[in-house]
């Protein structure tokens, strides 16, 4: 047998009892006694901050945040400088972000100041046109007969009133003539004056009452001849909506003949939220423009507002009105309104581009007193026109990021996904047990 095969055979079992020793050893490593001091250094040393210790920092763009580096330097996709990302573990308020002068001006950022001023409440809004049901009239003739001649034959005809619509041979105003005649023509002998008085009113009455007008019984008294047709005149000025008879037709009081809408005032339909209904009630100023009149504007005011709410929309239906003398406001046509609240003071606002809406409220980015940037969380009240009021998150005299503000925020969320990613879910017994 070879001499170094004996000699390996012979040293196997001296290394066997090496290697077991060796394995034991490491086995009870965990269980050895650690020094006080470095017990101490290991107590204080927390999860969170032994991760921010051993951590490299990390360099990220503002614009790209899937561009990290390890190193200063530039993004290859949009060229802005690399800002440096120091993670932090834990919740609380969201990470700060200092920007260099370069990098703000790069990014258009504008700032402005809380203040503590006057909101004017209003409403804008869009609507349309209504007749004025106040000024609408059906006409109807109060005695039957034929029409022997249209007047006004065509929707949309002006009349003004007194002006005759249509004639109407009755033989039931033909009767009420000749009673008034025969009143007249009475034996004064064997009536008094007073009984012959009061025949003569009872005719006269009885014309009126079946729709005759007041020149036709005149020129019936003056002439002493009964009408064969009689006039049926126009009861408003206005214009002709609807028509619903034509020439040789029979009529009776349950004919509708014309509808007659005063167009001098109109009225103007108009939707408002739900959460505006406060802001409205009758009385309050209104304004609207029509894209056919440019230029133009109306001043009238909320009439009356409708009692329940449309349940699709959710939305409340108030009804304005507006002089319309010159009758430019047609009917259907749509318009831009505006109602007026009134006035809320000693309000803090902002203006309205610097709020950041997210899923839960809303977020501005205010300015710190060293410099840096930090998104903080507001509730927001009233909106008017470009500004907003702030209930709670800021006070007056600090300021805000009105331009850029999405940049600062999208950077201080990336600080914020890092110091989450960072923070273990437990905090293990031994800090260095993973690491």
């Amino acid at each position: 047998m070879p001499f170094d095969t004996v000699v390996a055979r012979a040293a196997r079992p001296a290394l066997l009892l090496l290697l077991g020793v060796f394995v034991a050893a490491l086995a009870g490593c965990d269980r050895a006694p650690v020094p006080s001091e470095s017990l101490e250094a290991t107590l204080d040393d927390t999860p969170e901050a032994h991760v921010t210790k051993h951590l490299d920092p990390t360099y990220v763009c503002p614009m790209h945040p899937q561009i990290v580096r390890d190193e200063p330097g530039n993004c290859p996709i949009c060229g802005m400088a690399l800002v440096r990302q120091e993670p932090t573990a834990g919740d609380g308020p969201m990470p700060s972000v200092t920007v260099d002068a370069r990098t703000m001006q790069n990014m258009g950022l504008r700032t402005a100041e809380v203040e503590r001023d006057t909101l004017w409440k209003y409403i804008e809004t869009v609507g349309y046109v209504d007749y004025d049901e106040n000024r609408v009239t059906h006409v109807h003739p109060r005695a039957t007969g034929w029409v022997e001649r249209l007047h006004v034959t065509a929707v949309g005809d002006r009349v003004k009133k007194g002006e005759v619509l249509l004639e109407l041979y009755s033989p039931e105003l033909v009767q009420a003539q000749e009673e008034l005649l025969i009143a007249l023509r009475s034996d004064s002998s064997r009536l008094t004056g007073q009984r012959r008085d009061s025949l003569v009113n009872s005719a006269r009455e009885r014309l009126r009452l079946v729709g005759v007008p007041e020149s036709v019984v005149e020129r019936v008294i003056r002439t002493g001849e009964v009408l064969r047709t009689v006039p049926l005149v126009a009861p408003r000025t206005g214009v002709v909506t609807a028509i619903g008879l034509r020439d040789g037709m029979y009529i009776t009081p349950a004919n509708e003949l014309y509808t007659i809408a005063d167009l001098s005032s109109v009225w103007v339909q108009v939707d408002v939220f739900e959460h505006q209904l406060d802001w409205v009630a009758a009385g309050r100023p209104a304004d609207i423009r029509v894209a056919a009149l440019p230029g133009r504007e109306w001043e009238g005011e909320v009439e009356y507002i409708y009692p329940t709410l449309e349940p699709r929309t959710r939305t409340l239906r108030a009804r304005l009105r507006f002089d319309n003398p010159e009758g430019v406001l047609k009917p259907n046509m749509f318009a831009d309104v505006v109602i007026y609240g009134g006035p809320r003071r000693d309000v803090v606002v902002i203006p309205r581009e610097a709020v950041i809406p997210t899923a839960d409220g809303a977020r501005v980015v205010k300015v710190l007193e060293d410099g840096s940037f930090q998104p903080v969380e507001v509730s927001i009240g009233m909106l008017s026109g470009e500004r907003v009021e702030v209930l709670e998150g800021l006070e007056p005299g600090e300021r805000i990021v009105a331009s850029g503000q999405f940049l600062i925020d999208s950077e201080s969320n990336l600080q914020a996904s890092f110091r989450r990613m960072s923070a273990p879910a437990d905090t293990p017994a031994n800090p260095h047990a993973n690491h």
